[in-house]
């Protein structure tokens, strides 16, 4: 189960970051941000409500791990996913993807030295096949889409800082699950104190509200299925997480270019570039995820 669960995490993010390019090109960033962040503390406000009415066990609070879950909402979802939008408005959906992937080697160093989580070898040559497949995936540099030299270094700069945020924000999460194993009242936590961080820094509250009130309703349905996609997928990682190790469930959840690639070339006529290449890239993460199952 733990790897269906990570499989569902992954469509979730990929589905994100394919509306976050026409989300952005009708609502900027700055206050569309907040509509999502919103999101993320009804809908899975909503669920936590649905299951708490069904579920037989008792419901009981537990302050470690609503902390560790306030804490990995900062730095995975304030961070990591405002800087996710940064970067798909930089180098594109499909670089963007690629850079997303590189997280689980973030979540492997902070799965040891926080979780004292230790793979094997076996573990560790299927994780080398599946980052092998990512980088196949990633656009040739002299390609028609390659990117100016300032553009290419800025879109790095902030996608290290995404990846490091989603890397140790998802070992924070799992760390909280071990504790205590609320996915969507823990979603909701971390929403809140992401949102709470981006209260803090927003500064322009004018025109934020000025964004808002001209904003057509199809880009706020957009943030919106961002908020709503983001949600289902902070919750299926987190049961992922409970099934097996964090470092792997990460790096399941990271393989958003096995789905963006193909919806880029049909939704955008192929200006992301799909080649033989990147089939071969898609073969080997998928070839590394079905032995990760057969473990």
């Amino acid at each position: 189960m733990g790897i269906a669960y990570a499989l569902l995490a992954m469509l979730a993010f990929a589905t994100n970051i394919v509306i976050t390019r026409y989300a952005l090109a009708r609502l900027p960033v700055e206050s569309g941000f907040l509509v999502v962040l919103a999101t993320n503390v009804l809908f899975p406000a909503a669920l936590f409500a649905a299951e708490l009415a069904l579920r037989a066990a008792p419901y009981a609070w537990d302050w470690k791990g609503a902390g560790l879950f306030a804490i990995g909402g900062m730095i995975g979802t304030f961070l990591g996913r405002r800087f996710l939008f940064d970067t798909v408005k930089i180098l594109g959906p499909s670089r963007a993807s690629v850079f997303h992937s590189t997280a689980p080697a973030f979540a492997l160093v902070a799965a040891w030295i926080l979780a004292g989580e230790v793979l094997g070898g076996y573990e560790i040559a299927l994780m080398a096949v599946v980052w092998l497949g990512l980088w196949f995936t990633q656009p040739r540099a002299g390609s028609r889409h390659a990117l100016a030299p300032q553009v290419l270094r800025r879109g790095l700069a902030v996608g290290l800082l995404t990846v490091a945020g989603f890397g140790f924000g998802n070992v924070l999460r799992g760390l909280a699950m071990r504790e205590w194993s609320e996915a969507a009242l823990g979603a909701v936590i971390a929403s809140v104190a992401a949102l709470g961080c981006q209260f803090a820094v927003t500064r322009n509250w004018a025109g934020v509200a000025t964004q808002l009130r001209g904003a057509q309703v199809s880009a706020l349905w957009l943030y919106i299925g961002c908020g709503i996609f983001t949600s289902l997928g902070s919750i299926f990682i987190s049961l992922a997480m409970t099934q097996m190790e964090i470092a792997l469930a990460v790096l399941v959840v990271h393989t958003t270019p096995l789905v963006i690639f193909p919806v880029s070339v049909f939704l955008l006529k192929n200006r992301e570039e799909l080649t033989p290449r990147t089939v071969l890239g898609a073969m080997l993460v998928l070839a590394g995820i079905a032995f990760l199952a057969l473990r």
